[in-house]
């Protein structure tokens, strides 16, 4: 690329398609003086690097969206819109938010370097400006950017495939700012999360959230804790603490792993083998799972009365007479169906 580019010509929203992403990477500069910038644009086009230029605030945003730029070269002051109120739009953006952006100020106060910051800068570098010492800056946002675009893409494809296997994760924030929050979960999580306890992110159930911290002091140690179990009819769900995935703002990130058991099959299998109706083998299910008679009869919206005719029933076609031996006999069955099956 040579010469200076127009940068206030009309915007081709497909222009942004020639750009050669694949073997270089894709320089904004924001002046509102771009021949200041001349030796810093030739040094940076003979290096390799594809260069685009805005010479305003509005002119730069247009461009960035148009475009998206692997890294942005700010310009602090300039009329209108400064480089402040640019960078803080930018990060505003989902399209751009990802950008890394280098100031190019010749104000060395603390106070000004300190707002290049805060409004989403992540270096900054003073005028007049050295094209090495620049590059060299670039160099590192860069490789920091192509990497944490990485890390967030197998991240994503992990997470995705959790969810095909039939698991679901979620991260919870605790301690500091944004403690007890939920603060990322896998479509299949939310949905679970739902069903389960009637909340959805960023609110993380309350038992979900007792038994992080109840654990905590052995998760930091990396000591596994027991599992956690909802019941929902013949449906499990369980959690698992896999990892603390950050800290910062005095707490962690603690990823959960989540699995729904349903065990509507098991229920089935239980009708075929003894010859039972549907009711019949949901009540000698809850059986085995421990339950009594009244707990059977909240579960499946009957009176304990109802429940214990069934039961009776159950023991006729069972050929047994007690509550333990029905569950015992039961159990053998399933286990040799379903070794999986935890009563």
């Amino acid at each position: 690329m040579s010469g200076m580019p127009d940068a206030i010509q009309p915007l081709n929203r497909n222009w942004d398609r020639t750009l050669d992403r694949a073997n270089s990477d894709v320089v904004l500069i924001v002046d509102d003086v771009p021949d200041n910038l001349s030796v810093l644009h030739d040094a940076l086009d003979e290096s390799g690097y594809t260069v685009l230029v805005a010479t305003s605030g509005e002119a730069a945003l247009q461009r960035a969206l148009q475009a998206v730029p692997d890294i942005v070269l700010l310009d602090a002051m300039m009329p209108g819109m400064d480089g402040f109120e640019v960078a803080k739009r930018l990060k505003a953006m989902p399209e751009t938010a990802h950008i890394p952006i280098i100031f190019m100020t010749g104000l060395t106060e603390t106070e000004h370097l300190v707002a290049a910051l805060e409004a989403g800068g992540v270096d900054y570098v003073t005028k007049p400006i050295k094209p090495k010492e620049v590059m060299a800056r670039m160099g590192v946002h860069l490789q920091s950017a192509r990497r944490a675009r990485q890390d967030a893409r197998q991240a994503g494809q992990a997470r995705n495939a959790l969810d095909a296997f039939g698991y679901a994760s979620i991260t919870v924030h605790v301690g500091g700012v944004g403690d007890g929050k939920l603060i990322w979960q896998t479509p299949l999580a939310r949905d679970l999360l739902l069903r389960y306890y009637g909340t959805s992110a960023p609110q993380t159930p309350g038992p979900v959230l007792n038994w992080l911290r109840r654990h905590l002091a052995d998760a930091e140690r990396q000591i596994e804790p027991p599992r956690l179990t909802a019941e929902l009819g013949p449906r499990r769900l369980t959690f698992r603490l896999h990892q603390q995935t950050g800290d910062g703002d005095g707490g962690g990130d603690w990823l959960i792993v989540m699995r729904e058991i349903s065990e509507d099959a098991v229920v089935e299998a239980m009708s075929l083998c003894f010859k039972l109706t549907a009711r019949e083998a949901e009540v000698l299910y809850w059986v085995v799972k421990g339950k009594i008679n009244r707990d059977i009869g909240d579960i499946l919206g009957a009176s304990p009365a109802t429940v214990k005719k069934h039961l009776e029933r159950v023991y006729a076609k069972l050929g047994v007479e007690t509550r333990t031996a029905a569950a015992g006999m039961a159990m053998n069955r399933i286990k040799q169906l379903h070794p999986q099956f935890e009563g």
